[in-house]
């Protein structure tokens, strides 16, 4: 038969057990170095006795520096948790803040459209007021300034077709005048032809005057 499985549990005998102590000790203190020898791994292994004396293992006999080491990546590990503690608490906190702030306006703004106000007490109701007196005035005043400011880019935009216009006409005129000018220097040229042929068709005729001419010369 095989052996059976030893129960866990505080051995009695006070020699069972320290044998018991040693026998396990010998074989932890083995495991630790074969580990570290194995996946080159940093060991520190501690165990004290039941009377307080004390049995260790560390990889390369330096104990001190992978305490040290333990003690970094415990107050890391710390740290990092109270940090990401903290910033959830700051979310958490925000984004009530966030939260409550955005009922307000859209409670303010129901209440700027007229609804939600049968609850409102009188002096609630006056602030109400007040604010959409003011709101009105800023209003006002935004339109007016607008309104100022389109009539006098009209006006300007007015004034520079009128330029544009006078530019035209001034254009349109001299065009006119120089027209008028060629028409004019036309028709002189034409009287002036129309009077040099009659002497010429009088040379031609051997003395014989035309009807025409004759009433010419009598004038």
């Amino acid at each position: 038969m095989g052996r059976g499985r030893v129960q866990l549990k505080r051995i009695e005998n006070k020699i069972n057990r320290q044998v018991t102590f040693s026998k396990r000790r010998s074989g932890l203190l083995k495991k630790a170095h074969e580990i570290s020898v194995l996946c080159d791994a940093q060991v520190a292994l501690m165990v004290f006795s039941s009377k307080g004396k004390l049995f260790e293992y560390a990889t390369e006999s330096c104990m001190e520096r992978i305490l040290e080491r333990y003690e970094r990546y415990s107050f890391t590990e710390i740290q990092c948790a109270t940090d990401e503690i903290q910033q959830n608490g700051n979310w958490t906190w925000e984004h009530a803040k966030l939260k409550a702030r955005m009922e307000t306006l859209q409670r303010n703004l129901r209440h700027y459209e007229g609804e939600d106000i049968q609850n409102l007490s009188l002096r609630e109701l006056q602030n109400l007021e007040q604010q959409l007196d003011s709101a009105l005035k800023r209003i006002r005043s935004k339109k007016n300034q607008l309104m100022v400011e389109s009539i006098s880019e009209l006006q300007k935009k007015d004034k520079e077709l009128q330029e544009q216009n006078n530019i035209l006409a001034k254009k349109e005129k001299e065009k006119t005048t120089v027209e008028q000018a060629h028409w004019q220097l036309n028709n002189n040229c034409q009287d002036s032809s129309s009077m040099l042929l009659p002497l010429n068709i009088s040379s031609s005729n051997s003395g014989v005057l035309l009807p025409w001419m004759i009433r010419h010369h009598l004038e």
